[in-house]
């Protein structure tokens, strides 16, 4: 009769926080959305035309695409139940508010792309994003408890206050 030794578990590596954070798919819809409209806009330069081109353009198709991600994350019933947990306790129905934001965030992004309101919706997201950072921190608080959802403080503050930043940017043009 032969035994084999135990083997001994491997930990689970840890993960960087930075890298948790802006590797995550929200901030790299940001970076994309950036560089695809900044790639569109010089495309469209070469035949004349000056739709796409500049910082405001590529800022506003960065949010675009970051709030588009951002909802479907909200709206997907799977995803929305972690997201809740990230919702405080104070607060009811925290699917609700999730599946809320969801759509705040899908009209905002629409918003956006509508010479007429994209101002105002830029502005509105910059609110939305302020209010519904307290879920951030609580999620930063809880940690691994929220398993691939929590973001360690620091690094999702910058994130955020990037974000906002480009949202007021935009409405100020």
């Amino acid at each position: 009769m032969t035994t084999t030794a135990p083997t001994a578990r491997a930990s689970a590596p840890r993960r960087n926080p930075w890298a948790q954070t802006f590797l995550s798919p929200v901030p790299i819809a940001f970076v994309g959305g950036i560089a695809g409209t900044s790639l569109a806009g010089a495309i469209l330069a070469g035949f004349g035309t000056t739709v796409l081109t500049g910082w405001q353009a590529a800022l506003t198709g960065g949010l675009v695409l970051m709030f588009l991600i951002g909802a479907s994350g909200r709206l997907n019933p799977k995803l929305r139940r972690g997201l809740a947990a990230m919702v405080p306790p104070a607060l009811p129905r925290p699917d609700l508010i999730v599946a809320a934001t969801g759509v705040l965030e899908a009209a905002g992004a629409i918003g956006l792309l509508v010479p007429a309101t994209h101002r105002i919706a830029a502005a509105c997201l910059a609110l939305l994003l302020i209010a519904v950072f307290p879920a951030n921190v609580r999620a930063a608080r809880l940690g691994d408890r929220l398993g691939s959802l929590a973001s360690p403080l620091v690094p999702r503050t910058i994130e955020q206050i990037v974000f906002v930043a480009s949202c007021v940017a935009v409405a100020i043009g």
